[in-house]
């Protein structure tokens, strides 16, 4: 389904994904476990699922990763590779860090106010 490989990606370091629609997928399953471990109305939670799981469905629905590349339009199937690495690393981070969960003290005067 996804034929026609590119020979490279035209980016400095970065190889060309051998199977990226596999690579993604099993990103974005363990990005949706860990979503699925933070409380339903988390902002973060539900705004992640939806990007997650709208391109999922795109990278399913694509005849080749050239048109799911388009589709997404975050560059090149790499660099979304990339980005679901570095979301999968803030997700485990945020479920660590318990962020959804109140300041343990109150914050300073004017901490999210801008611009001064």
């Amino acid at each position: 389904k996804m034929a026609g490989v590119k020979a490279f990606t035209g980016l400095t370091g970065m190889a060309v994904a051998k199977n990226p629609g596999h690579t993604l997928g099993v990103l974005y399953s363990k990005i949706l476990r860990a979503c699925a471990k933070m409380p339903a109305d988390y902002t973060y939670r539900k705004e992640t699922e939806t990007m997650i799981n709208e391109r999922a469905d795109i990278i399913k629905k694509s005849a080749d990763m050239a048109e799911a590349e388009k589709k997404i339009g975050m560059g090149q199937i790499e660099e979304v590779i990339i980005q679901a690495e570095n979301e999968l690393v803030l997700a485990r981070g945020i479920l660590e860090w318990r962020a959804w969960e109140p300041l343990e003290e109150k914050a300073p005067e004017n901490q999210w106010k801008w611009p001064l």
